[in-house]
């Protein structure tokens, strides 16, 4: 019983695996594929002084990961 539950369960996750893939791929917006644009994570700032979230780019602002 469990060997058939661990199979089906690798079937399953081989089958899903292409799907991701092509879901990854980017479009345009004619719907054909395209090279994706590198996507950054949108930064987070903070004041160095108060250490309270701030807008990036201002004076006194240090980036946070």
């Amino acid at each position: 019983m469990r060997i058939a539950i661990a199979t089906s369960l690798l079937v399953a996750l081989t089958i899903c695996a292409p799907a991701d893939a092509i879901a990854k791929q980017c479009r345009d917006a004619a719907g054909k594929f395209t090279k994706c644009e590198a996507k950054t994570a949108p930064a987070k700032c903070r004041d160095i002084k108060t250490k309270k979230f701030a807008k990036c780019g201002l004076p006194g602002t240090e980036p946070v990961h």
